[in-house]
């Protein structure tokens, strides 16, 4: 339920379930790229242009990320799905996407994803025709995976001039992407076939219950231009072991971007692997939203995001205690020390499945409605991507 609830409607004596149990998955995190190969001034307005990064000729330019990122609040309680930026403090919805459904042969169903991009240009989105995609910290550069649904291409975009810097051509099919916290590498997830199959009709639409067609990953270093491909079989329902029973199993990045993590529809929800595909244990301390590479702990490590279901709670790190409770389905991100953005509900809450993302304060007395509400379990309805500004 957690992991195909994206795709799947929800039937009507489900909701309580659903509510505790979904996960959210906004992907992605993102950088600041301006230039190919050549070193070139990057201007900031009101800031001082920090001086670009030479990288090797199969490199590509990184310019240092804007410093002091923006911390504004900004809001489009108008339009579902957005189409004026929306962000708080230190995060930002960078992409979004829409899913669809068509009909495929033997009575089975293929979810697509349709993704729309931060444009800077407009300070608005803008629809593209990428398969996947990813924005960097700092909203300049996006990750792109050329293709219907699957591809053998993925490359650097840049947000600003909608072109692309760079082009990797890979051996196998990928289906997702994903940036490094430090914004210099991308691992891009690969699969035989597509992983979004359905079965079933109407409220009994669910995932095909077979094995997962991903074949490994690439680790891409846009410093480089290095592609390293690793075999990593999927998870599969093996009895006494952390299994995932799901198609699309992407993998994702550790908060240090040493470590890589695979996920489960299991506990502990993700197992980890060194960039070479070496299992390894969690990084000690770690603790992130359930299947995302958001960190839940704030930025000043005293507090802790907790579960979903209204009303969530914030506990501190140290002691365990509450530290306040906020009338909120689910809590996404640290917007920053104070606040979280979340998935608040219209009205008193009667249909939880009528909500929008919210910024909440810690102790719940504060909430600024950040996006318009709209039907989570509806035909088409928009996911967002947060991602550090």
């Amino acid at each position: 339920m957690e992991d195909w609830a994206d795709e799947a409607r929800v039937p009507p004596g489900l909701a309580d379930r659903a509510l505790r149990r979904r996960a959210w998955k906004p992907y992605g995190a993102a950088v600041l790229v301006a230039a190919m190969i050549a070193a070139v001034a990057v201007f900031v307005t009101g800031q001082r242009s920090p001086d670009p990064v030479i990288r090797p000729l199969d490199g590509v330019t990184l310019p240092a990320r804007p410093s002091p990122a923006p911390t504004d609040v900004r809001t489009d309680t108008e339009h579902s799905p957005p189409t004026k930026l929306i962000a708080a403090g230190r995060m930002a919805v960078s992409a979004y996407y829409r899913t669809r459904r068509e009909p495929i042969e033997n009575g089975l169903t293929r979810v697509r994803y349709d993704w729309s991009l931060y444009d800077p240009r407009t300070d608005g989105y803008e629809q593209t025709s990428y398969a996947w995609l990813d924005v960097a910290p700092g909203l300049q550069v996006a990750a792109v995976v050329e293709g219907d649904l699957l591809g053998k291409r993925v490359g650097v975009l840049d947000m600003n001039t909608r072109q692309v810097l760079r082009w990797y051509d890979l051996e196998h099919t990928v289906g997702s992407v994903a940036w490094s916290p430090d914004g210099t590498r991308i691992v891009a997830t690969a699969y035989a076939s597509y992983p979004n199959i359905m079965q079933g009709k109407g409220d009994q639409m669910g995932p095909v219950m077979t094995a997962s067609p991903r074949t490994g990953y690439y680790v891409i270093d846009t410093r480089t231009g290095e592609t390293a491909y690793h075999e990593l079989a999927a998870l599969g329902d093996e009895a006494g072991k952390p299994s995932n029973m799901n198609g699309r199993q992407d993998l994702g990045w550790s908060l240090d971007g040493t470590l890589l993590w695979a996920p489960t529809s299991t506990r502990p929800d993700r197992l980890f692997y060194t960039l070479d595909g070496e299992p390894r244990q969690a990084p000690e301390g770690e603790r992130c939203r359930r299947g995302t590479s958001l960190s839940a702990i704030s930025p000043d490590g005293r507090l802790v995001l907790g579960g979903d279901g209204m009303p969530t709670k914030i506990t501190e790190v140290a002691t365990g205690r509450v530290a306040g409770r906020q009338q909120v389905l689910q809590l996404h991100a640290w917007a920053d020390d104070e606040n979280v953005i979340a998935l608040g509900c219209a009205g008193k809450c009667e249909n939880e499945f009528d909500n929008g993302l919210v910024l909440v304060s810690v102790d719940g007395s504060k909430m600024t409605q950040l996006a318009a509400n709209r039907d989570s379990n509806g035909e088409g309805a928009w996911r967002w991507v947060l991602t550090l500004r």
